[in-house]
């Protein structure tokens, strides 16, 4: 799945699955570098959801402002 078209839930998921790679005392340096790139955008991704949700969310506002108005 292209990681731009990917739900907030699964980019979460595959963070929490990077986590815990990192956490795992059984993972090489190579593996752990990798799980924390992947966590890295895994992380963007999620953040720019969040973002965009709260944009979102401040412009129902401002128009409900303006209603009221």
């Amino acid at each position: 799945m292209d990681d731009k078209n990917m739900s907030f839930e699964e980019a979460f998921a595959k963070l929490d699955e990077a986590v815990k790679k990192l956490s795992s005392q059984d993972t090489s340096l190579e593996e752990a570098m990798k799980s924390y790139e992947e966590g890295v955008a895994y992380y963007k991704r999620c953040a720019a959801i969040l973002d965009e949700a709260r944009q979102k969310i401040e412009q129902f506002k401002k128009e409900e402002q303006d209603e009221e108005s």
